[in-house]
């Protein structure tokens, strides 16, 4: 089983109502929850833990994950409120404003932390549940205890003006769990962001250097790398009109370990001597999925029948 760890939130997004009018609309979201269900959908053992409210914005988060047949036992809810974002598009990118303040997600504690069932071989985290304690040392708490018998991977998702005032203890945590990490994500920006500027090739293999067996490039309309001590394979992506990119590299992250699940390669042996092969199904199956997301609006990833057609 693949454990997300990480935020749940609602984002608002923007919409013309019936009268024409501008105006917002719920959905449930937050990079590691979109990974979650994305997962569910493609048909890999799924499971997410996070800090989850008792309110009517929690329970849209804990029925949409069990809709996508996500596994909801190691939630740790409380009646703090749910975190909401609101989304502003420019050009199909997506900024945000989150409303965050002393709620369930942001408040998680490490005594809030489950015992996990031997059935979960790995553990996934990343996005703004990694900037804002007590909520990030309890995720990177989670990963240092699990990290040395289970899979562990990390995409921060990094998102600037989340934050501004925190860089320093932000960079410092990015660092120590990108070095506990068998697999490491990061879009071309985000690996610019962290490492300054540089061939994007000799970046990864700088992040390769501190611990992880593969790191996974994205590098958004272009396609995305995969590399390893002795591998670097490249999947072009695939041509779609995009209607947003809401969830696109969470979809991606789904895509890559429903593949190494597939193949059998989600053990902390397995993931250090991956072949060529499996790194190119790996990627192969993250764009595909990508692709889907982002040609509808909104996170909303694909199912794996979606998926069963050969694309035209």
């Amino acid at each position: 089983m693949i454990l997300s760890c990480g935020e749940a939130l609602i984002d608002m997004l923007p919409r013309v109502s019936t009268t024409g009018e501008a105006c917002f609309a719920p959905y449930a979201g937050g990079a590691v929850f979109n990974t979650a269900i994305a997962l569910g959908r493609l048909g890999a053992p799924a499971a997410f833990f996070s800090g989850v409210s008792t309110d009517m914005l929690g329970e849209i988060l804990a029925d949409t994950l069990t809709a996508s047949k996500v596994d909801v036992s190691l939630l740790a809810r409380s009646d703090r409120p749910t975190t909401v974002a609101f989304v502003k598009l420019v050009e199909g990118q997506a900024t945000y404003a989150f409303y965050d303040e002393a709620t369930a997600g942001r408040m998680l504690s490490s005594d809030q932390l489950p015992a996990l069932p031997e059935a979960v071989s790995t553990l996934f985290f990343g996005g703004i549940s990694l900037v804002n304690d007590p909520a990030a040392s309890t995720y990177e708490a989670l990963q240092a205890r699990e990290a040395p018998a289970r899979v562990t991977m990390i995409d921060p998702n990094i998102r600037p003006g989340f934050i501004e005032g925190k860089e320093e203890a932000y960079r410092a945590r990015i660092e120590r769990m990108i070095a506990q990490a068998d697999l490491v994500k990061l879009s071309d920006e985000d690996l610019l962001w962290l490492e300054g500027e540089g061939d994007l090739g000799d970046l990864a293999r700088g992040i390769l250097a501190r611990g992880p067996k593969v790191v996974f490039i994205t590098e958004g309309a272009k396609g995305a790398r995969a590399l390893t001590a002795t591998e670097d394979r490249f999947v072009a992506a695939r041509k779609v009109e995009v209607a947003d990119t809401v969830g696109a590299g969470d979809t991606f992250n789904a895509g890559v370990l429903a593949a190494l699940q597939q193949a059998g390669a989600l053990s902390k042996a397995r993931v250090a001597s991956l072949t060529a092969t499996e790194l190119d199904a790996a990627l192969a199956l993250g764009i595909r999925a990508a692709a889907v997301t982002v040609s509808r609006p909104g996170a909303n990833p694909p199912w794996a029948h979606e998926l069963e057609a050969p694309a035209a």
